[in-house]
C-alpha cells in the first residue's frame, strides 16, 4: 500500500503503468459520475508533479482541466448550440457533429475558432453578428430532413462513440477505497471499445518500456529526414488562425536516469515537429479572409490581397508538410486533429490530389478538452493530457447519503401558501413623507443652504433631530441626523445655525457609534461647534459627551480666519514674486546669450551685402525661436509661396517690357 501511494504522489503514465496496479486493474460498472463532485488529484499539465482540479461540462460531456476552461467552454459556439437544443428538447451533439454542422458553414459563428487558442486574433465580431449566425445555422438545420438527420447522427455516435463520458473509470484493491483512476476514452480504438472487449486487457497490453535518449529516435533537423525506427505513436495537428502545428510523438518514453530521490526521469519522445504561421485573418473583425470574400464579395485591398496570399501559401505548405510525413502519419495508431470551420478542414482533408488525411479515416479523433493556440507547446500539453491517468478521490457513499439526504428535503419541502396583495410588503405614508424630506434636507445641506434648511424644519414640523430614511442605506447609517449630514459635507454655516437656532443635540450618535463633530472633515466646520459651545453656554448640553473641543468666540474664530486668510495671501504673493525674478533672470539669460552670440559674429565678420543685423536665415531662425514644428512648417510654405508669387510678378514684368 505505501508502494501505491508513493506512484500516486507522481503523474501516471497510461502506457508505463506500474505491474502492482497494471494487474489488478478493474473497470468500474458504474460510469455516471457526478461532474460536479469530481475532483482530480492528478491533472495533466507540462510540469512533472501538478496538482489542480478539474471540472466537465455535463451538457456537453467534455471534461476540462482547469476553471478557466470551462469558463470558455461556456461561452463558445459548442456550448451555446446544445443550449438552443436542449431548449427545444433536443438531444445536444458532441463536438464532432458540431464540426460537421460548421463545415457548410462559411466560417465560424462567433470567432470562437480564433478567440479559443488565437492571442493575435483576440478581436471578436459584434453580439448581434454572433445571434445572427447562431440562428442561421439552426435555421439551416431545420430544413434539413429530420429522419436523414437522427439516422446521419446514430452512425456518427457509433463511428465515434459520442455521448459518453469522456473519460474510462477503474479501480483496483490496492488503491484507497474512495480512489479511483480515469483514462480518456478517445486513446482506445472503435474496436477496443465495443461491448465485450476487455479494455483492461488492452491496456496491459499497451505497456511500453522507456528508451534511453542514446537509443531515440530523432529527426535531422538540417536534413529535415524521419526516423527510420519504427515505433507506436500518435500524430497530433491543429490549424485555426493562420496558425498551424503538427507533431508526432511515440507512445516510448525517452528515459534520461533516476532523479536524487531514485525515481525514472522520463520525458516524452517526439519524433518530428513543425509550426506555420501567416497572417490570414483579418484585425479587428475576425474571421478569414476566404469567408469575408464569400459572404460579402472580394475586397480590393492590399491587406485583403496579402491575406488571400497567405491562406494559399499556408495551404501549400501544410499539404507539402502531410505528404512529407506520410510514413508518420499512416503507420500513427490514432490522429488528433483539430481543424474547426470550413477552410480550415478543406486544407487538411481536401479533397486535392495526392491526399493524406481523409474523414473517414477510424483513427482520426478530436481533443476531447479545450485547447489553445497552435503551437509546439500546446501540441505536447494535449499529448499529456491525453496519456496522463486521472485519480480522482470521491466518497461515493457519502455522495448517496447526500443524494439521499436533498431527495428528502425535496419531498418534505412545505408547500408556499398562495401570495396576496394584503401579505405584501408596501411602504405606508408616513414612511414616503419621511423620504421625501430626507431628499430635500439633504438637498438644502449639500448646498449650504442654511436659513432654507431652518424654514423647511419650521413649515414642516420637524425636530432638528430628525432621522434620515431608509436608515437601512449605508449613507444614511453614517450621516442619520441634519447635524451629521452638515458635519460630513463640511457646512459650518449649517452646523452653527442647527445648534443655535433649532438646538440640535450635538451628543446623538451615529450607527457607527461617533458624534457629529467627529465627521467634521475641515477646521472651519468643526471651528462652527466651537462657536456654538461658547455661545449656547457649557450647561445647555454635555459638550465633552459630543467630544466638541474647547468653546471657541466668533470673534477668536474671525481673527483666526483672517489670519489663515492673509497667510495664504502671502504665501501666493511670495511665491509670484520668486516666478517674476525667475522670469527676469531667464529674459537676462537669454539677451546676453544674444549678446553673445552678435558680438561673435561680428567678430568672425559677414559676407558682402548683408547688414548689421544678419542674413535671412538667422532673421528667420530667430523668428522661429518658440514655434512649434508645425507653426514653422506653416511659415516655410507661406515665405515660399511668397516668394515664387515674386518671381513670377518679375517674369511678367519683364516680359511686358520686351
Amino acid at each position: 500500500m505505501a508502494q501505491v501511494q508513493e506512484f500516486l504522489q507522481r503523474p501516471l503514465y497510461i502506457f508505463n503503468l506500474p505491474e502492482g496496479i497494471l494487474a489488478t486493474l478493474q473497470r468500474k460498472d458504474n460510469e455516471s459520475i457526478s461532474s460536479a463532485d469530481q475532483t482530480y488529484d492528478a491533472e495533466a499539465r507540462s510540469s512533472d508533479e501538478a496538482v489542480v482540479p478539474s471540472t466537465s461540462c455535463a451538457l456537453c460531456g467534455v471534461l476540462f482541466g482547469t476553471v478557466q476552461e470551462q469558463r470558455s467552454h461556456v461561452k463558445s459556439d459548442f456550448h451555446r448550440y446544445n443550449l438552443k437544443q436542449k431548449m427545444k428538447g433536443r438531444q445536444p451533439v458532441s463536438e464532432v457533429e458540431f464540426e460537421k454542422l460548421l463545415e457548410d458553414l462559411d466560417e465560424s459563428i462567433s470567432g470562437s475558432d480564433s478567440d479559443e487558442y488565437s492571442e493575435d486574433d483576440a478581436s471578436q465580431s459584434k453580439a448581434s453578428e454572433k445571434e445572427d449566425m447562431l440562428a442561421a445555422l439552426l435555421k439551416k438545420q431545420a430544413n434539413i430532413s429530420t429522419t436523414s438527420y437522427q439516422e446521419g447522427a446514430q452512425s456518427r455516435i457509433k463511428e465515434q462513440g459520442a455521448g459518453k463520458l469522456p473519460l474510462i473509470w477503474f479501480s483496483s484493491p490496492l488503491l484507497p477505497p474512495n480512489s479511483s483512476l480515469g483514462i480518456y476514452r478517445a486513446i482506445f480504438t472503435n474496436v477496443e471499445q465495443e461491448e465485450g472487449n476487455d479494455i483492461t486487457s488492452t491496456i496491459r497490453n499497451k505497456q511500453y518500456a522507456p528508451i534511453p535518449i542514446s537509443k531515440a529516435p530523432l529527426k535531422d533537423s538540417r536534413t529535415g529526414n524521419l526516423p527510420t525506427e519504427k515505433s507506436p505513436h500518435y500524430f497530433l495537428c491543429m490549424i485555426g488562425g493562420g496558425h498551424f502545428a503538427a507533431m508526432a510523438v511515440s507512445l516510448s518514453p525517452n528515459s534520461s536516469g533516476k532523479n536524487a530521490m531514485g525515481v525514472e526521469k522520463r520525458q516524452a519522445s517526439v519524433l518530428a515537429h513543425k509550426t506555420f504561421h501567416r497572417y490570414t485573418t483579418r484585425r479587428k473583425q475576425g474571421g478569414a479572409q476566404s469567408a469575408s470574400d464569400a459572404a460579402k464579395g472580394a475586397a480590393h485591398s492590399a491587406g485583403s490581397t496579402l491575406r488571400r496570399y497567405n491562406e494559399v501559401a499556408l495551404t501549400n505548405e501544410i499539404r507539402a508538410l502531410l505528404a512529407e510525413w506520410r510514413p508518420l502519419i499512416d503507420s500513427a495508431e490514432l490522429l488528433f486533429v483539430r481543424a474547426a470551420g470550413n477552410a480550415n478542414r478543406r486544407t487538411l482533408y481536401g479533397p486535392y490530389d495526392g491526399q493524406i488525411l481523409r474523414h473517414n479515416d477510424p483513427r482520426i479523433r478530436g481533443f476531447p478538452f479545450n485547447t489553445r493556440r497552435a503551437t509546439q507547446g500546446e501540441l505536447m500539453r494535449a499529448f499529456v493530457e491525453l496519456t496522463r491517468v486521472k485519480v480522482s478521490h470521491i466518497d461515493e457513499t457519502a455522495l448517496a447519503a447526500a443524494a439521499t439526504k436533498t431527495d428528502q428535503a425535496a419531498s418534505s419541502k412545505p408547500e408556499k401558501p398562495p401570495s396576496s396583495s394584503t401579505g405584501m410588503n408596501k411602504t405606508s405614508k408616513e414612511e414616503e413623507a419621511a423620504i421625501s424630506h430626507t431628499t430635500q434636507l439633504q438637498s438644502l445641506i449639500r448646498r449650504s443652504k442654511a436659513p432654507a434648511v431652518l424654514s423647511y424644519l419650521s413649515s414642516n414640523s420637524l425636530t432638528p433631530e430628525f432621522v434620515f430614511q431608509p436608515s437601512s442605506t449605508q449613507h444614511n447609517h453614517h450621516a442619520p441626523t441634519p447635524l451629521h449630514f452638515a458635519a460630513s459635507t463640511n457646512s459650518p454655516a449649517v452646523v452653527l445655525a442647527l445648534l443655535t437656532k433649532m438646538s440640535a443635540d450635538p451628543t446623538i450618535l451615529n450607527g457607527e457609534g461617533k458624534t457629529s463633530f467627529e465627521l467634521a472633515g475641515d477646521r472651519a466646520t468643526r471651528d462652527a461647534f466651537r462657536v456654538a459651545r461658547a455661545e449656547l453656554g457649557e450647561k445647555l448640553w454635555d459638550w465633552d459627551k459630543a467630544r466638541i473641543l474647547t468653546p471657541l468666540t466668533k470673534r477668536e474664530a474671525d481673527k483666526r480666519e483672517e489670519r489663515d486668510r492673509k497667510d495664504a495671501e502671502k504665501k501666493e504673493a511670495d511665491r509670484r514674486k520668486a516666478e517674476m525674478a525667475r522670469l527676469r533672470e531667464e529674459q537676462a539669460a537669454a539677451a546676453k546669450q544674444k549678446e553673445q552670440q552678435g558680438s561673435s559674429g561680428r567678430k568672425g565678420g559677414r559676407p558682402l551685402g548683408l547688414g548689421a543685423e544678419g542674413s535671412g536665415a538667422e532673421k528667420r531662425e530667430e523668428e522661429a525661436r518658440g514655434m512649434t514644428p508645425e507653426v514653422r512648417m506653416r511659415l516655410e510654405r507661406e515665405r515660399r509661396a511668397r516668394a515664387a508669387e515674386e518671381r513670377i510678378r518679375r517674369m511678367r514684368g519683364v516680359g511686358e517690357a520686351s
